[in-house]
């Protein structure tokens, strides 16, 4: 009879090093300075090292946000490595590194807790993979969130008392230097300001006005050696150029969301009247402001440098909801074949929308059956059709001013449309002038040897 012994192995099996990382956050809206990140991440790097049984993964560390806030690149690339299961501990100082939302440590904390990462806050001495880490971080994290709220309030206090005194929040306005008290003119930064104003009255545009001022040479206010058009067209709304300051236009929504909102009434807005001296005179700023409004209405239309047809700002998209651009493509015999593509096609491909191109030729065709004309009419079409909505490839939907919609079908015939006798006398001319090694030409001929035997062979089967 066969006898079995179990011998139990004598060398012990190595124990595996756990991975761990650090988290890390400064708030430069507590005074913090990049020194203090700096020692953090050194301590960090220091401490995890020290540990035999720790394998160093690296510090992640984000200055200048806030906890509450979303924005944090450093954290989410933390919580990205957890989920791709390189990280196996994170040791932070406090609850408050993490977030002073409560809901949010949670649901992070517990996400971690599924994918057996585990978080040590220092400060509070908690573990979440014990038994009571999550009771006590609930508990902490409230506390800290009302801290943040407290400290939001006061904030909150003290802005909207100093705009009751005619005291501004914002000391950076291109144009000007805050002394301390007021407002002071820099001149040459005035000077741009007064050729932004003049520039867009006399019909030119943002684009063309940054274009300008950046073969001037003139910088933007963060010193970037091309200004900006998005600065030209803040500069042309801001009151604050005719010596007025218009205080509380904006406000914070809260202090988890950090939302800038545009006060329409939710609170009051102080007007401090010849706080510093003027740039641009009142008649301009309203004259300029009108000119805006009247721009906005008018839309594309209303900048003469852009090329625009009857059919501009006329076509919506019935799945996303985009304008149609135009577009163009060469042919074979050099025309250009105009076309109309979704706008959200064209900016982010077809994975956010699919809706087909519609050739312009297609599209006038349809309008002039629409109005029942020989030909089509650029007045009538504007005096009668308001919107074109493509709901599906091949239809459209005309809306008439008069409420009524008629839906036409189309055909797509661009191919046999592009391929006239010049495209393929054109295209043979090319094939003629093409040349090919004594290995491309094999290669051809191989490929067209086992295509012609392919078809012999498919021809046989079906004659049987």
């Amino acid at each position: 009879m066969r006898k079995i012994t179990k011998i139990t192995p004598t060398v012990p099996s190595l124990p595996t090093r756990k991975r761990v990382a650090a988290y890390a956050r400064v708030s430069v809206e507590k005074g913090r300075t990049l020194h203090s990140l700096s020692a953090q991440v050194s301590y960090y790097s220091a401490f995890i090292q020290k540990h035999p049984e720790w394998e160093y993964v690296g510090v992640y560390a984000d200055s200048g946000e806030t906890g509450t806030g979303k924005n944090r690149g450093e954290f989410g690339r933390l919580i990205a490595d957890c989920e791709a299961g390189k990280i196996d501990i994170i040791i932070t100082k406090t609850i408050s590194r993490f977030a002073r939302n409560t809901v949010d440590l949670l649901e992070t904390v517990r996400r971690l807790r599924e994918i057996g990462v585990e978080v040590r806050f220092e400060e509070q001495n908690i573990n979440s993979m014990s038994g009571d880490g999550e009771l006590m971080m609930t508990i902490l994290a409230s506390f800290a969130q009302e801290e943040s709220r407290s400290l939001s309030e006061n904030v909150k206090w003290a802005i909207r008392k100093g705009f009751k005194e005619g005291r501004p929040n914002s000391f950076n306005v291109y144009g000007y230097r805050w002394n301390g008290e007021k407002f002071i003119v820099h001149p040459e930064e005035a000077e741009v300001i007064r050729i932004i104003y003049a520039n867009f009255l006399d019909g030119l545009s943002a684009e063309q006005t940054a274009k300008q001022l950046t073969e001037m040479g003139k910088k933007s206010y963060t010193g970037l050696p091309e200004f900006p058009a998005s600065a030209v067209r803040a500069i042309l709304r801001n009151d604050k150029y005719t010596g007025d300051l218009r205080l509380q236009k904006t406000y914070i929504e809260n202090h988890i969301t950090h939302k800038e909102m545009v006060n329409n009434g939710e609170l009051p807005i102080y007007l401090v009247e010849d706080a510093h001296e003027a740039i641009i005179d009142k008649e301009t700023f309203n004259a300029v402001q009108a000119e805006v409004a009247r721009r906005r209405e008018l839309g594309v239309f209303a900048n003469w440098s852009i090329t625009t047809s009857a059919l501009t700002s006329k076509i919506k998209c019935g799945k996303c909801g985009a304008s149609f651009h135009r577009k163009g493509r060469k042919r074979a015999d050099g025309t250009s074949n105009k076309y109309w593509r979704c706008a959200t096609m064209d900016k982010k491909g077809n994975s956010e929308c699919h809706m087909k191109d519609i050739p312009e030729n297609k599209m006038y065709q349809a309008a002039t059956e629409v109005l029942e004309l020989d030909e089509f009419d650029e007045t009538a079409f504007a005096d009668e059709i308001s919107l074109i909505t493509v709901p599906s490839d091949y239809t459209l939907v005309f809306h008439l001013t008069d409420g009524s919609e008629i839906v036409k079908a189309w055909e797509n015939t661009s191919k046999k449309d592009c391929w006239t006798p010049e495209a393929r006398k054109a295209a043979g001319e090319r094939m003629k002038k093409r040349t090919y090694s004594e290995e491309e030409r094999k290669r051809r001929s191989e490929r067209m040897t086992a295509y012609w035997a392919k078809r012999r062979s498919q021809e046989g089967r079906s004659e049987q």
